[in-house]
């Protein structure tokens, strides 16, 4: 069967760092992983090096694109941040992968700038997903405020210079009232998040409207077996009872006092209900749609890269 990408194994894909030395310690990846994740020392060197070498190629040739296009133009060339995409389901990794990308890039001459930004904070309210019966959906492409991502990253992309995003808060689960991050004009910006890759959607006319992905210069899916990541679900929330759901403020405290037989069929029975269905009806049908595809193993190893062929 043809396929749009060239597949690599890890081994192969390793050799693609070309000797470019790694700049991350120990105690930079440690802190970088996310809950539960066994990152280590040759991961990041046999995979996110060598991706982010292959980035840095893909910036400066977005570079002198625009440079030339404005000559072509006859315009004053102007900034654009290189905007990269980072989608995948909840407990894949892919805040992991969006965390070490971000502190490789800023170690690239091309991009000392580089900003993350979670979709998380375009979810609507709380109040708001209650209100449109939503609530039990979140995380859903219908639990987002599209419009204003999209006016977000128009902007973003349009080179002003200072843009703001609302803030999440996972510990109340909700957006905090007044709060924002700013994104001011990086040479990269990292946009992730579950539904980022969704194709686009048609407008109130029947036609296409725009697509988050349009904005993005470059994407990664973060891919595992879906056995896998639903261990991976699990094993999270029942660490997360000693961490997150322990805090007294947090909107899981009710969480923290369950045994692990009570904490494992709860996890269980939210996978079931809410992340296994977004992820088979809304999140897996995106892979197709990046520019590259890590598949992990049962172990977080990342086993198999796939790149789009040019």
């Amino acid at each position: 069967m043809v396929s749009p990408y060239v597949e690599f194994a890890r081994e192969e894909w390793a050799r693609l760092r070309a000797n470019h030395p790694l700049t991350l310690g120990p105690a930079d990846i440690q802190r970088l992983a996310g809950l539960g994740e066994r990152i280590d020392t040759a991961e990041v060197e046999e995979i996110y090096l060598p991706l982010s070498r292959l980035l840095a190629y893909y910036i400066a040739g977005a570079t002198r694109l625009h440079g030339i296009t404005g000559q072509f133009l006859g315009e004053k060339p102007t900034k654009t941040p290189f905007v990269i995409g980072v989608a995948g389901s909840v407990a894949v990794g892919k805040s992991t992968t969006s965390r070490l990308l971000r502190e490789m890039l800023r170690r690239w001459p091309e991009s000392p700038r580089v900003d993350l930004l979670t979709t998380d904070g375009f979810l609507l309210p709380n109040a708001e997903l209650e209100a449109r019966g939503l609530l039990h959906r979140k995380g859903f492409p219908d639990s987002y405020d599209r419009a204003s991502l999209l006016r977000f990253l128009t902007e973003v992309k349009s080179g002003v210079a200072r843009v703001e995003a609302p803030v999440y808060s996972h510990l109340t689960y909700d957006i905090v009232p007044g709060e924002s991050i700013v994104v001011n004009h990086p040479d990269v910006l990292i946009v992730e998040g579950l539904n980022v890759l969704q194709a686009p959607l048609p407008d109130a006319t029947g036609l296409s409207s725009l697509a988050v992905s349009d904005f993005f210069d470059f994407s990664v899916f973060v891919d595992a077996d879906l056995v896998n990541i639903r261990r991976w679900y699990v094993e999270r929330f029942l660490r997360l009872r000693q961490t997150a759901f322990a805090n007294p403020d947090s909107y899981f405290r009710r969480y923290a006092a369950l045994s692990d037989t009570e904490a494992r069929a709860t996890a269980a029975d939210i996978w079931r209900r809410i992340n296994e269905p977004n992820l088979i009806q809304n999140i897996q049908p995106t892979r197709g749609r990046a520019t590259l595809v890590l598949t992990k193993d049962a172990h977080h190893r990342v086993e198999r890269i796939g790149l789009r062929k040019l």
